[in-house]
């Protein structure tokens, strides 16, 4: 008989692992930025809340208008915010545009099968409404939600006109602004000596200009427009960045890569552009959001003062000229104080944060 003999099960020897654990990949300057300035939460937000309004204001027709997005009125279709029909077209009498606020065409929209899509808020910036019973200025009610200004017209409305057109002019003035100033300051950085000492004379010079009397004197000679104070302004406001500009490049300049590239025979615009100017960008990149609070403030400060955009162009500055000579209509003041108030804070927010973003002391 034989014995059988087992043999005790030995586990299986695990083969050794030749997997190599990937590093991550370096971040670039501007990767690391952006996740510094994504760390500060109260920037972030800030930039969140200011461009959802800055996008709602852009399409302020869509939100704030007195004619109707679509109307049908006896199996016909109408696009009044398009193209507004006249009155004998809707069973009226005249010829003229309709006005949705009459309660005549209010009445003939009321049967059955005619109808009319409104936007959220029923008036527009410059519509006044001729069937208010109260005097104006009006207190805040059902239809005016933030009441009426001195001329009838809906202070909500036109605060959110108002707010369009002083951030887009803030934007423009300050890329332009910003244009003027690095082209500037990149010349007087790059090339220093004598070109550097002589622009540094004229600007010298351009800033003993009195910028307000020089708005002044356009402002009476020619009619005020946006335009014309966009090219006064951005005529002023470019000195206070160019400065910034030239430090950066005067101290980018001497390096070693920006030698290299002279030794490769780059010419001097080659090398501004390539080499020089994308590292002498981050005080350009954190000037951007108080450069437009800067532009915000004077487009106010002109209206107020009647130097501004001609009526009845809605403006933050008219309405607050409105208020102070109605000092009892608290509604035309209190909003659109708080309005400018919360746009330069947000700016300043997100300034904050994008100069925290670019210190490259912190990690």
């Amino acid at each position: 008989m034989n014995a059988s003999v087992t043999t005790p099960l030995t586990p299986p020897v695990a083969a050794p692992s030749h997997e190599v654990v990937a590093t991550p990949k370096p971040m670039s300057p501007n990767q690391r930025a952006w996740a510094r300035f994504k760390r500060n939460r109260f920037g972030v937000w800030s930039l969140w809340i200011f461009a959802v309004i800055l996008a709602v204001t852009t399409l302020a027709e869509l939100v704030a208008n007195d004619r109707p997005l679509v109307a049908r009125y006896e199996g016909q279709w109408f696009f009044p915010i398009i193209s507004n029909p006249p009155e004998k077209r809707l069973g009226g009498d005249f010829d003229t545009p309709t006005d949705w606020h009459d309660p005549f065409i209010r009445t003939l929209f009321e049967r059955e099968g005619n109808f009319a899509v409104f936007t959220a808020i029923q008036h527009s910036a410059a519509s006044i409404d001729y069937f208010a019973k109260e005097p104006d200025p009006a207190a805040p009610n059902a239809s005016h939600w933030l009441g009426t200004d001195e001329a009838g017209r809906d202070v909500l409305a036109r605060l959110i006109y108002g707010f369009r057109i002083s951030a887009w002019f803030g934007f423009a003035l300050t890329l332009a602004g910003v244009a003027v100033g690095v082209l500037a300051g990149a010349v007087q950085g790059y090339f220093a000596g004598r070109t550097d000492l002589a622009m540094q004379r004229f600007i010298e010079i351009w800033n003993s200009v009195p910028e307000l009397y020089v708005l002044i004197i356009f402002a009476s000679i020619f009619e005020p427009s946006l335009l014309l104070l966009l090219v006064l302004l951005a005529l002023f406001g470019w000195v206070s960045l160019s400065d910034y500009v030239r430090a950066e490049f005067l101290r980018n300049r001497s390096l070693e890569f920006v030698k290299a590239a002279r030794a490769l025979g780059l010419s001097n615009v080659q090398i501004i552009w390539r080499h020089v100017l994308p590292n002498s960008l981050t005080p350009v990149i954190t000037f951007l959001p108080f450069r437009m609070s800067a532009a915000i403030l004077a487009l106010t400060s002109l209206d107020f003062l009647g130097l501004g955009v001609p009526a009845p162009t809605p403006s933050l500055g008219d309405m607050l000229r409105q208020g102070k000579e109605n000092l009892d209509a608290w509604w035309i003041t209190v909003p659109t104080f708080a309005v400018l108030v919360v746009t330069l804070l947000l700016l300043t927010l997100i300034g904050d944060a994008l100069r925290d973003a670019f210190d490259t002391r912190k990690s």
